[in-house]
């Protein structure tokens, strides 16, 4: 079986190198289709094979499309590929404008709900869909809502983007002292949210960050009313170009909170660092499971909102904390139960780990998908017969 892939990012997306190896492991030959970047040569390791080249749509500069379209079309005719298989919003767009008269079934694999939560992006997106079109959903959410959106059952899957489990089974020994590195107290009470930092989209309607940080900040400075030992730790940097959102978001925290909140930027170390903390939290106003697997996996209690893919793996009081989405007070008085209730909190954090890794096992994530390969390819038959 042979897969095209079209990823818009070399950067991050480390859940798309963790499917593809595992697919590669399963006897397909995958190939990808990414811009150049530092991923590129950990692909080409897992046996990847790599055609350099943004696979994505630009909607800034249409005008730039018509080459775009001429590229994926001929990759294509020269991988001949049985399946192509998209994972962003921009790629699929352009997969389908390209390959309107190809009979190449394609699968959009939905990284994250936020285009389906605004209609015109939804519409957008599903109107250009064909009889070759299937949907792959990453959480339970993004399913439910193809299917109220009227696509048949039969063409919507669902397979989650995992975690491998040997990254965090050195948790018990970080090589790097937090508290000690940043010369903070012994008692300190450690928060981690490790996120990129997205701006505001005003077309969307946004005034806060994707990825709710203001938010953190603002419960921080209600918690630390009653709580000052507690510090929060920002581990991640600006996306793409966002650097001025970024020094935005440090400037807000030392407004709202000085000396409270401690920025790390970009590490290469998350897997030691998170034992280290004493709640993760993941503010997030869109996501799809996020980092809850990752904090859930390295054993740390774990505090999320309400929105898309968390609740497949945070029930609140059982598996973890959870509040409504833009909510920083519900975040502080989630915050000051973890800190209060420190036996109710190990329990949550035993039946976190057992629900995420039987939710995000990257091996039975990658079965997933290529059970799904194998449904559209009997599909396409029953389509021709």
């Amino acid at each position: 079986m042979r897969i095209l892939h079209l990823l818009k990012t070399a950067v991050g997306a480390s859940w798309a190198l963790r499917q593809t190896s595992e697919l590669v492991k399963l006897g397909i030959e995958v190939h990808l289709a990414l811009p150049d970047g530092p991923m590129v040569a950990k692909y080409q390791q897992a046996g990847v094979k790599i055609h350099i080249f943004n696979p994505s749509i630009v909607l800034t500069k249409p005008w730039l499309n018509l080459g775009q379209i001429k590229r994926l079309r001929a990759l294509v005719d020269e991988i001949k590929p049985d399946i192509i298989h998209s994972h962003f919003v921009a790629t699929t767009l352009l997969m389908r404008l390209a390959l309107r008269k190809y009979a190449i079934p394609r699968i959009f694999h939905v990284p994250g709900p936020l285009h389906l939560e605004h209609v015109i992006f939804r519409n957008l997106e599903l109107c250009l869909a064909q009889k070759q079109d299937f949907w792959l959903a990453s959480c339970l959410w993004t399913q439910d809502c193809y299917q109220r959106s009227g696509i048949a059952k039969d063409r919507i899957g669902l397979a989650y983007y995992g975690v491998n489990e040997e990254d965090f089974l050195f948790q018990h020994s970080p090589a790097v002292d937090l508290k000690k590195q940043l010369n903070l107290p012994v008692d300190s009470f450690l928060i981690g949210m490790v996120a990129y930092f997205y701006p505001p989209k005003s077309y969307l309607g946004q005034r806060r960050g994707l990825k709710g940080h203001e938010d953190l900040i603002d419960a921080i400075t209600i918690v630390n009313q009653s709580h000052p030992e507690v510090k929060c730790i920002f581990v991640g940097g600006p996306w793409g170009k966002s650097h001025d959102y970024f020094n935005q978001v440090k400037d807000y925290a030392q407004q709202q909170a000085a000396g409270s909140c401690i920025f790390l930027g970009l590490r290469n170390d998350v897997p030691l660092l998170y034992p280290q903390f004493d709640l993760a939290v993941h503010p997030s106003h869109s996501e799809n499971v996020g980092g809850a697997v990752e904090s859930m996996y390295a054993q740390v209690a774990t505090l999320t909102t309400n929105v898309g893919g968390f609740p497949d793996l945070v029930s609140d009081g059982h598996t973890g904390y959870m509040v409504e989405a833009k909510a920083p007070e519900q975040l502080a008085a989630k915050i000051i139960q973890a800190i209060e209730q420190p036996e109710e909190k190990k329990r949550m954090i035993a039946n976190g780990l057992h629900k995420v890794t039987q939710v995000m096992n990257v091996q039975h994530n990658a079965k997933q998908v290529f059970d799904f390969y194998q449904h559209v390819l009997v599909q396409e038959v029953k389509q021709h017969v």
